[in-house]
Parts: structure tokens; sequence; C-alpha cells
């Protein structure tokens, strides 16, 4: 989708994309239209071919004959060329399928009681050089826990350190969830 800081101000330039973008709609529709009348048409040539297999099929109780059994073997075959033709077309052409928005999750009512716990990391010196860890930012998480009788949010701090001397970044390793990236805590 096109932010307006990168349209151009000219009405005519403006009215030419205009012009394009309803060409290619058109366009999109009529071969969509298209399919759907291939479609349609193959998922009747399949029901008749069904219709024809019971009736043939019915017919073999009967009398038994070689032609009849070669028939029947014949529109069988065709029924799975065009069952296998008709899940191809289908698997080609997804038709006005939107890629989904990831879902947000709501944070946590604010009225909560809130506890901050910093997780720092066990060593204060970079495991690889032994160099001095500069702060470099933190992730924070929040997990709902039950303190009976009340709620209360328990927000986990990690902080990020690196290292000046070789550029390692270290962090605590996250609390533990019994819900893998789940709100609740274990006493919930």
């Amino acid at each position: 989708m096109l932010d307006a800081s990168h349209l151009p101000d000219d009405i005519d330039a403006l009215k030419a994309m205009l012009l394009a973008r309803e060409a290619a709609l058109q366009a999109s529709e009529a071969r969509v239209a298209h399919l759907s009348a291939e479609l349609s048409t193959r998922t009747a040539e399949i029901e008749h071919l069904k219709l024809v297999l019971a009736k043939l099929k019915r017919m073999q109780f009967g009398r038994r004959s070689e032609k009849l059994d070669q028939q029947i073997e014949q529109l069988e075959l065709k029924l799975e060329d065009l069952e296998a033709e008709a899940a191809v077309a289908e698997t080609k052409a997804p038709v006005g399928v939107a890629p989904r928005k990831k879902a947000e999750r709501k944070p946590l009512p604010a009225d909560l009681q809130r506890e901050e716990r910093v997780l720092r990391p066990a060593p204060d010196t970079c495991p690889d050089c032994n160099g001095k860890l500069a702060p470099l930012g933190e992730d924070e998480s929040e997990q709902l826990e039950f303190v009976p009788a009340s709620f209360r949010v328990i927000r986990y701090v990690r902080p990020k350190l690196a290292c000046a001397c070789c550029d390692r970044i270290v962090q605590a390793p996250a609390a533990s969830r019994p819900i893998e990236r789940g709100l609740p805590g274990p006493g919930l």
C-alpha cells in the first residue's frame, strides 16, 4: 500500500496511477470470473462422471462382460485425473486470501499491583574476554500471579549488557513459565 508521502503532487500523474490500478483490478476480476467458471464446469463434469460410474457399478451386478469392466476402469481413471487437476487448480489460485495480521495481546490492567524483579546475568564480566559489560538495553515481560485474595503483576526486567572489548551481548535467561509465552505464573 502506498504512503501519502510517496505519491506525486501532480494531479495528472495521480489520475494515471488511479487508471492503472483500476485496469489491474478489472483484469484480476476477469481472471477470477474465468477461474470460477472453469471450476464450476469441472465440478459439473466430475458429478456427471460419478453418476455414470454409479450406474455402471449397478449394472455390474447383472451379467458380467469385459467391455463393461473396461468402461468402469477408464471412467475411474478419468475421474481420478479430474479430481487431481481440481486439487492442483485450488492450490495454485487462492482467491481473496488476505494475509492474517498477528494478534496482539491486550496489556494487563493498570490497577493491578505490580512488583518488579530484575534478573541480572550471573557474571559481571564478559564470558569470552573478561571485559567490563556496559548496559545495552533491557527486555521486559509481565506475568500474572495470584497471591491469596489478590492478583499481582510481576514485571521481569532483564538488562542487556554489551562487552566494550569484544562486542558480545550478555543477558540473563528469562524466568520460567508454566505455560510457554503465557501470562499466568506458577501460583495461578
